[in-house]
Formats: C-alpha cells, sequence, structure tokens
C-alpha cells in the first residue's frame, strides 16, 4: 500500500479557490474565466438578465452558448436582475451614456450583487472581462475606480484581461492570483483578444456589438418617451417594446403590431389581462396589441393603423378584436388609416 506523505494530503485538502465573473456571453469574459482557470481558479460566469439584455427574442442576442462555456469547463447562471434595474434606470446616479445606456450604474449594480452573492458560492472575488479604455462611459480608468468604489468591491474585483495597468488586488497581494499571468490589455482594437481566442480554443463567438437595447438610437428614443409617460413600466412593458410598430392613440392607448409572423407570434405570447388583441379576420398580415386602454378608447382608429400594414392592401378590412370592452364591438370593418395618422401616432 503506498503512503501519501503530509505534503500531498495537504494539497489535496486544499480546495480551488472559488471566483464569479461577471460573463456578457462574448469573448473578453471568457478569455478572462480562461486566464483565472490557467491558474487552477475554479469559474461561475454570472450572467445578468434585464428587458434590455440577456432575455432571448427570437435570436436578437448573440452570445456565445452555454454548451460552449461547459465546454471550456466554466459553469454558468443566468440571474434575472429586471426589478431592481427598472428602478435605477429612471435616475441612474452617473447619468446616461449618449443615448439612455446608464453603462457606469449598470456595472455598479451587476458588480455590487455579485459582490453580495460571493458567500453564497463560496467565492473569494469578482472578475469581470473589462478592458481599459474600450468603452468610451464604463471602461475609462476613473470609471472602473467609481464602479469598484460604488458597488463596495474595493480590493475584492480583478479584471484579468488589463490588470497589469491597474492597481494590484487584495487576491493579488495574499498570492491567491499570480499577477504576473494578468494581461496589460488596453483600447479598442481586438487583435490580441482573438489571438487568445485560438490560444485557448474558443470558437464561434459573437462579435464585440454590445447587447443592450437602450444604447440602439433608435430603440432608445422610443425607451426614453415610453419612460416619461408611463414610469411605471414593468418587464413585459419593456419586453414588449424591444418589437414591433409602436403607437400612442390620442386617448392614450398603446398600439404595439407586428412587423413579421414571429413578432406576431411574440406579441400573442406576452398578452396579459387587460389587454386587446386585434387581427385580420381575413386571416393575413399583423397582429395587435391594445394595452392602457380606457372606456371609450378608439377602437376604429386602432383597427385602421392594423390594416394600412396588411400584406394584401385592400379598401376595406374587417378587423376582430378580443379582450376586455370589446364585448360589443366584435369586428371592425374599417378603411387603412393615411400615412398622415400613422406618422401622428407613431413612436
Amino acid at each position: 500500500m503506498k503512503i501519501q506523505s503530509p505534503n500531498q494530503q495537504i494539497t489535496k485538502s486544499i480546495k480551488s479557490p472559488i471566483s464569479l465573473v461577471l460573463h456578457s456571453g462574448g469573448l473578453d469574459s471568457t478569455i478572462a474565466c480562461k486566464i483565472l482557470q490557467a491558474q487552477g481558479i475554479q469559474i461561475i460566469a454570472l450572467y445578468f438578465i434585464t428587458p434590455f439584455f440577456g432575455y432571448k427574442l427570437g435570436g436578437q442576442e448573440k452570445i456565445l452558448s452555454e454548451r460552449a462555456l461547459f465546454d471550456h469547463g466554466i459553469e454558468f447562471k443566468r440571474i434575472d436582475i429586471s426589478d431592481v434595474y427598472l428602478e435605477m434606470i429612471k435616475n441612474p446616479e452617473h447619468g446616461y451614456g449618449k443615448h439612455m445606456n446608464p453603462c457606469i450604474d449598470c456595472r455598479i449594480l451587476m458588480v455590487r450583487k455579485a459582490i453580495n452573492m460571493l458567500r453564497e458560492f463560496n467565492a473569494s472575488f469578482v472578475a469581470t472581462g473589462e478592458v481599459l479604455g474600450q468603452r468610451p462611459m464604463s471602461q475609462r480608468r476613473d470609471a472602473l475606480r467609481i464602479i469598484e468604489r460604488d458597488s463596495g468591491a474595493e480590493g475584492q474585483l480583478l479584471r484579468p484581461l488589463s490588470a497589469l495597468h491597474l492597481p494590484p488586488t487584495d487576491m493579488e497581494n495574499k498570492g491567491l492570483v499570480d499577477r504576473s499571468k494578468l494581461l496589460g490589455l488596453t483600447g479598442r482594437g481586438r487583435k490580441d483578444q482573438i489571438a487568445l481566442a485560438g490560444k485557448y480554443g474558443i470558437k464561434d463567438y459573437p462579435a464585440p456589438a454590445g447587447g443592450c437595447v437602450l444604447a440602439d438610437p433608435i430603440l432608445s428614443l422610443r425607451f426614453r418617451y415610453m419612460f416619461e409617460l408611463c414610469p411605471e413600466l414593468d418587464v413585459n412593458d419593456c419586453l414588449l417594446m424591444r418589437m414591433g410598430r409602436h403607437f400612442i392613440l390620442p386617448d392614450g392607448s398603446w398600439l404595439v403590431i407586428g412587423r413579421d409572423q414571429r413578432e406576431n407570434r411574440k406579441i400573442v405570447s406576452m398578452i396579459r389581462e387587460g389587454d386587446i388583441k386585434l387581427d385580420l379576420t381575413a386571416g393575413y398580415g399583423p397582429t395587435g396589441l391594445l394595452r392602457k386602454t380606457r372606456s371609450g378608447f378608439n377602437a376604429d382608429l386602432a383597427a385602421g393603423i392594423l390594416c394600412r400594414y396588411a400584406r394584401v392592401r385592400r379598401r376595406l378590412e374587417e378587423v376582430r378584436l378580443s379582450g376586455p370592452g370589446t364585448e360589443n364591438i366584435k369586428t371592425i370593418k374599417t378603411f387603412p388609416v393615411s400615412d398622415e395618422t400613422i406618422n401622428k401616432s407613431r413612436i
């Protein structure tokens, strides 16, 4: 029988440290995971979900697959932070970016959440795939410092890709992480990351486009308008805003019309109590959803707008309504409205 030496027994009894890594689903955060794995650190990737990023809406989210991450030995956790995010976005302490993107407050919220989860996962520190100077609002040197400070993560937040340009963390000072094996990447270039992807065997990674719809120049205008009009918007409302054509009618009703069959199906799946569904009795064309209606809402106008987007344009169409308040108005025969009317109501 082979007897282990005391040193071997001690080595076996020591568990690998665990790091919670904020994972965007992209290449940089995956490389951060691999850098730490190479030092024997166990990785748990936290993928945060809000109505503005993370939700899968018919392929709109382009992320490295969970299966690919599993193959790299990365444990993947989806965590929904929608409710707290909706409160933050109404008045972010550090303001918005070019559009409605509260990038600094967004990072603070996610890092703080991860720090608060360290004990739950028996983890030692939090890491991210941030690269100094890569994004103009949230990855400047001063912004990185603000995020660490305001999230309560001082000394516990590691950025492996740019660590050599940043002060050493507690993990490095204590020897938990070998600083000499971390990187010193900066700027918006991708050449080094692509080379590292080859080194670590990372394939089929998405382009670095950023998945937050709040940074979209068109969608952000819609979100801003709707939040000013209805500050109480919830998760379902925000997801609905990401698809279709949108109109606010003179009576205050909110009309959403699908642009294709996929959106029609998605809109139907999001109907909730109080909503009114509109579709053409002829069986072709878009599906509409009326929300936030009041008594005496303008059903004729909503039906006329729906007809305007029928695949086969005819002079007279019949629109079927179903939902509260439509008991006496099962169908409406109407004409497509003019472009002038569309432009007055569309947001």
